[in-house]
């Protein structure tokens, strides 16, 4: 017993996702000694959605694998092609079935919010018992209990996205990642590395919105907008609401050109889209590269720099800021970390 409290004291003492899924596995494999765990996540809209390895531990083994975060979408296994996850999902109920060499596969719902977004795999040489499978259960709600205060906390009550105060942390990650090597044994299939990019988004004449419909249609078209934002983006991309009409999206591309297409598509989505009652809304985006070095703060500058330009000349329009400062339509004030470089 006290070793499964150590363990259910590691798991909610991290505030990193990431992080989360590996200790789970680290914890189930401690706990069960089984032959391997493996946690995988349903990604993707309703109907096309693939399977995510979040982590996979064999025995023997001391660092988790997992799917690179910026794998495509593409090349994830759909969700119909693991009949015994699909049946797991579906019935919100274990399912055990034949592993490999004879094995037992025991599969655990992963739930949140009453809905099941992923399955737990547990490979043994013998079926677990039934004590095993409870204790299994039991640690999978308190998962699911720490999984949604962490939604709670780091997600936008109106229109669900990630919030204003997730951003630097997650930013600093993807600078670090981008910078540094990728270590051997974690990531599976890791790809040919690409730039980030940080885009801002900024809803034109959104206070008019407000104040003509009121802020229940103000409301509205954040929320449609938000879904704008998740339609648009793929599953890996991060999008956060920083408040009032103001959204920004990490995402990750192979070149500038990549980027702006990809805000060029958003742009064009928010201007097709009929908004009850408002009718056309339209937005001003802005997007800079994530440099080597770059704080959040001065990345989000350069790219809101870039949605000043574009609100200044016509709104309802992309603009780069490397673009802008090649054009001589901006001055180069980059900055590395805190310090500004003329």
């Amino acid at each position: 017993m006290p070793n499964a409290i150590d363990h259910l004291a590691a798991l909610t003492g991290y505030r990193d996702r990431d992080l989360l899924d590996v200790t789970l596995a680290h914890a189930l494999m401690d706990l069960l000694q089984p032959c391997g765990v493996s946690v995988h996540k349903l990604v993707g809209e309703t109907g096309q959605q693939r399977w995510l390895l979040r982590a996979r531990l064999d025995e023997g083994q001391v660092t988790a694998v997992s799917d690179p975060p910026w794998v495509a979408f593409e090349d994830l296994p759909a969700k119909a092609s693991v009949a015994l996850r699909c049946e797991c999902i579906d019935t919100q109920n274990i399912v055990v079935g034949a592993g490999a060499d004879g094995r037992t596969l025991t599969l655990f719902p992963m739930l949140a919010e009453g809905d099941a977004i992923g399955v737990v795999e547990v490979d043994s040489a013998e079926a677990l018992p039934e004590a095993n499978q409870r204790m299994v259960n039991s640690i999978l709600r308190i998962y699911r209990n720490f999984h949604g205060l962490l939604d709670y906390s780091e997600r936008d009550t109106l229109t669900g996205l990630l919030n204003r105060k997730t951003f630097d942390e997650a930013f600093l990650k993807t600078a670090h990642a981008q910078g540094a090597p990728s270590g051997e044994g974690e990531r599976r299939n890791e790809p040919v590395r690409s730039t980030h990019w940080l885009g801002v988004v900024d809803i034109d004449h959104f206070k008019q919105v407000n104040d003509r419909f009121g802020h229940l249609i103000g409301d509205e078209v954040l929320l449609l907008v938000a879904r704008i934002l998740r339609s648009t983006f793929r599953f890996q991309d991060r999008l956060y609401r920083f408040g009032g009409e103001e959204f920004v999206v990490l995402l990750r591309c192979s070149n500038e050109a990549d980027a702006e297409n990809a805000f060029e598509r958003l742009r064009l989505n928010m201007e097709s889209y009929g908004f009850p009652q408002v009718g056309t809304v339209t937005a001003s985006i802005g997007f800079t590269e994530v440099l080597p070095g770059d704080g959040p703060s001065a990345a989000f500058e350069r790219a809101d720099q870039a949605v000043y330009y574009a609100k200044q000349h016509g709104r309802n329009q992309v603009c780069g800021h490397g673009d802008l400062v090649r054009r001589g339509l901006l001055k180069d004030s980059t900055k590395v970390g805190d310090i500004e470089l003329f």
